[in-house]
């Protein structure tokens, strides 16, 4: 297909090609280039604790000694199971400084959603936060974890203020579930016990596996996207290249110092790309947000920071968007507001320009790109509604079932071609074979259109995952789960719209014991699924729709649910 796209990088500034480092770059590299470049800024803010660029290259690089004097093998898998709390960048850092490959875990999840994946990454060392150590309590034994840390959430923001947090946690969870954790310790012994000199730098290259990114991919089971050094810096010089043509336009005084709010979670590919090491490429000072729910505690958090880019998903812009005291602040520092994960609605878009005067450009991606494929231009001056046009070095095709393209204006399943896709999936060449082509290019299984100027605008979804709050969610997984339940005969999961999620799960249940009812099954979702995983309502039927070969038909459940 001609790269019709080009006329628009033109329009817009957008180079339409990055260049990549020699082969024997890594990522350490970009750390350490950057963390003694911006060494006097600060670098991350939480609770109004600040840490400069210069403590944490220190902070990392004695967390990363004590990784090494574990004895790991190199390209060993480290989970990372925490919030948006000062410890996830240092452990995030360390683990990718010490040769390691890092893993993220979802701090919500369940000890069975856990040992999967801890099991299926081959996790030798865990890093968890205090908060969620019960869950991991439950499935010890049972994974081949052999060293945890524990970490607290105000261990790094000072004696008094951090004793004061830890207490307050401590006393609302009554207990301290690490001390039920044999072998563990704690996070800043970990570090204080070593010296940073003692630091040994390992030899990674592009081509080495740097992070296993866990998403349901084509189907419900959950696998590890394999991103390389390679994946990733790739990723960080095309946001980088995009967002250079939106800020050489913009007053130099304004962002000398870029201000980003991380309200996603790091965890997530999202925050993790374009938060954590885009913005660490900048210079960035990120606040982070544990807890963007509690959106009072939220807006007088931005209030104060006043950020340059706010990166979010629908969900979040309309909740602040409606919220009286956030349309009343001072919105004039900020400069990009970025959209993914999910749908932008046009409704919230409009209200979030007339409220903060800042247009939300939306782009799209996934856990296999790394995230960022398609982005609309950051100098457009309106909301376009669709998913943007292919980054630079990016090409995409709109193929049909047979892997052909379509023509301009037809549907067909998006797929993806560049440095940022995925090497694979972790220890499963079948199903990466099932999405990626001869050619290169990595089928999506979203729907799109591509129209003649090359915007793409998503119209449908070939897999039947559901988007709850940019969360990936695989019926797959829900039916699985469900149907352990002694009392389920049949189950069926299917996403039904939701005013504030964007969607929630449906069941579609046959009895097998007439007693069943909802709350029994609720309850049961709520023991074994985590909280945007759990099914919202619940439909009983006689028998379930089904094709001549006893597939579960969910396009009738959701056809019958509309």
């Amino acid at each position: 297909m001609e790269k019709i796209w080009f006329d628009e990088y033109k329009r817009t500034g957008i180079q339409d090609k990055i260049t990549l480092p020699a082969e024997n770059t890594s990522l350490v590299d970009i750390f350490e280039s950057n963390l003694k470049k911006y060494s006097t800024r600060d670098a991350f803010v939480f609770m109004d604790k600040k840490i400069t660029y210069q403590e944490l290259d220190v902070a990392s690089r004695k967390f990363a000694v004590y990784l090494q004097s574990l004895g790991l093998s190199k390209g060993a898998r480290v989970a990372v199971m925490m919030p948006n709390v000062l410890q996830y960048p240092v452990a995030s850092l360390a683990i990718i400084r010490a040769g390691y490959v890092l893993v993220n875990v979802n701090p919500l999840y369940t000890s069975r959603e856990l040992e999967h994946q801890l099991n299926d990454a081959g996790v030798e060392a865990l890093i968890i936060i205090e908060n969620f150590a019960t869950v991991y309590q439950k499935i010890l034994g049972k994974t081949p974890v052999k060293h945890v840390v524990v970490a607290s959430v105000g261990d790094m923001l000072g004696f008094v203020k951090g004793h004061i947090v830890n207490f307050v946690l401590r006393s609302v969870r009554k207990q301290i579930p690490a001390w039920d954790i044999p072998g563990h310790i704690r996070f800043n012994d970990a570090i204080n016990k070593v010296n940073p000199n003692q630091y040994k730098r390992p030899n990674v290259t592009l081509s080495d596996l740097a992070v296993l990114q866990y998403t349901g991919g084509t189907t419900g089971v959950a696998k590890g996207a394999e991103l390389t050094h390679r994946n990733l810096i790739a990723n960080i010089l095309q946001i980088q290249n995009l967002f250079d043509s939106k800020f050489k336009q913009v007053d130099a005084a304004d962002i000398a110092e870029f201000r980003m709010i991380s309200a996603l979670p790091l965890y997530h590919i999202l925050a993790f790309t374009v938060c954590e090491l885009y913005g660490m490429c900048q210079g960035a000072t990120n606040l982070l947000i544990a807890n963007p729910r509690d959106l009072p505690a939220l807006i007088k958090e931005i209030d104060k920071f006043k950020p340059t880019i706010f990166p979010g998903v629908n969900t979040l812009f309309n909740a602040l968007i409606n919220n009286e005291s956030f349309r009343q602040l001072d919105h004039s520092k900020m400069k990009l507001t970025v959209g993914g994960g999910m749908a932008v609605l046009p409704s919230t878009a409009a209200a979030w320009k007339k409220y903060t005067g800042v247009i939300i450009h939306e782009g799209y991606g996934l856990s296999e790109t790394s995230p960022v494929a398609v982005f609309n231009p950051p100098v457009s001056e309106e909301f376009s509604g669709a998913i943007g046009i292919p980054i630079p070095s990016t090409d995409v095709a709109i193929l049909d079932d047979d892997g052909k393209e379509v023509p301009l204006g037809e549907r067909g399943e998006i797929a993806i071609r560049g440095p940022q896709v995925m090497k694979g999936y972790w220890n499963r060449p079948d199903e990466t074979a099932k999405v990626m082509t001869e050619d290169g290019y990595f089928r999506t299984g979203d729907i799109g259109i591509m129209d003649e100027r090359g915007y793409i605008k998503i119209v449908d979804r070939k897999k039947d995952m559901i988007l709850v709050s940019g969360f990936n969610v695989y019926p797959n997984e829900i039916e699985e789960v469900i149907s352990q339940h002694p009392k389920v005969l049949e189950v069926a999961a299917i996403g039904v719209a939701d005013e504030k999620s964007g969607e929630v799960p449906k069941l579609f249940v046959v009895k097998k014991d007439p007693s069943l009812t909802t709350e029994e099954l609720l309850a049961f979702a709520k023991q074994n699924l985590t909280g945007y995983k759990r099914p919202r309502y619940v439909e009983f039927m006689d028998d379930l729709p089904k094709s001549n070969v006893g597939k579960i038909l969910r396009k009738e459940l959701r056809t019958q649910s509309k």
